[in-house]
């Protein structure tokens, strides 16, 4: 089964929520993104954000996790229904990133993912490149972050 076969072009899934906890938010930033309005609460006061915020490289690889959790879900979906689920990854890159608005301690950011496209590889037969669609929205409905990946689909 392709990723074709699965979704239709601009169909939205969503793939799950994660929490940014205070703790979390600080704990990421301290080891990939030490900026102050990331680690410091009271000098992030002091700042455009006015507060304590998500690195948007977090925000980025929470959208991951959430995404690799749904697809290990939906291939034991389509497993138990007698299909077998696409094979995936690794991506080739991304493109279009955008960090929308500040994600702070306490906010819940739903993520989804859209299939857009796919075509196969000339140079590596029985092979596709899939682009898909990945955004974050927080508990308002605001969007925060949103990229395009590229996801290679295998046989």
């Amino acid at each position: 089964m392709r990723m074709s076969e699965l979704y239709a072009v601009g169909q939205k899934a969503e793939i799950g929520s994660y929490t940014f906890t205070e703790e979390n938010i600080i704990r990421f930033a301290t080891r990939h993104d030490p900026q102050r309005f990331h680690v410091d609460k009271e000098a992030a006061k002091d700042t455009l954000f006015g507060g304590l915020c998500a690195s948007g490289w977090h925000t980025t690889a929470a959208w991951m996790r959430t995404f690799l959790a749904f697809w290990q879900k939906q291939s034991v979906i389509l497993a138990e229904e007698g299909l077998t689920a696409p094979k995936l990854g690794p991506s080739p890159g991304f493109q279009k990133l955008q960090w929308l608005r500040p994600v702070f301690a306490g906010d819940v950011v739903t993520y989804s993912v859209a299939f857009l496209s796919s075509r196969p590889l000339a140079s590596r037969p029985g092979w596709h490149l899939n682009t898909i669609l990945c955004e974050g929205v927080n508990q308002n409905g605001d969007p925060v972050m949103r990229f395009e990946s590229g996801v290679l689909e295998f046989d």
